[in-house]
């Protein structure tokens, strides 16, 4: 299947977008191999484009300039949009770092393309409006569960929402986005491990 039919059909799933709508968009589309640890887009940049992973995983992070230490927000893998989302449609500088975590491939509409698909589209129009509300959801979502769920509550998320990456990225990635440490994760771990 092409870049543009598997994005085409996710696209028709994510929010009943018809061919003859998605098809105004073929010629903006464009596709990119990113190498693991290359950066997707850095602090202090605006997000100038929406992307679809074909293949890989990103994640969006922050770096602390104290300490030196990560934190993981969140991770993108295949048949995911990334996007700094907030810096994208404001098209303000970003507040984190977005990279390839292992070699990855994306395809990408830059914003004012979309901008213009938005204006002359009522179907893209509904296709930014469903974008915005899942993004808002994925955001609230991640606040309450550092907020209000237990360690191993989120883990079983992590599980259920990312079940390919418990053995594509290391632990400590894991850990670090569900707000434990290493040895807490491994006790985790071995205890759903004995159930």
């Amino acid at each position: 299947m092409t870049d543009l039919l598997t994005i085409r059909s996710a696209f028709k799933n994510f929010s009943s977008m018809s061919s003859e709508a998605f098809r105004m968009s073929e010629s903006f589309w464009q596709s990119r191999v990113y190498k693991k640890g290359e950066s997707y887009n850095s602090i202090n940049q605006v997000c100038k484009q929406l992307g679809f992973v074909l293949e890989g995983v990103f994640r969006t992070f922050h770096l602390d300039d104290e300490s030196g230490e990560e934190k993981n927000l969140f991770f993108y893998s295949a048949n995911q949009i990334v996007v700094s989302f907030a810096s994208f449609i404001n098209q303000m500088p970003c507040h984190y770092y977005t990279q390839a975590m292992i070699d990855s491939k994306v395809i990408y509409i830059n914003y004012e393309q979309l901008s213009l698909l938005y204006r002359t589209s009522h179907e893209w129009e509904h296709f930014g409006r469903i974008l915005a509300e899942k993004a808002s959801n994925i955001a609230f979502d991640r606040t309450e569960s550092l907020l209000f769920q237990s360690a191993e509550k989120r883990y079983l998320n992590f599980q259920t929402q990312h079940p390919h990456l418990i053995n594509e990225i290391p632990l400590y990635h894991i850990s670090s986005y569900l707000g434990i440490q290493g040895p807490s994760l491994s006790r985790i771990r071995k205890k759903i491990a004995g159930k």
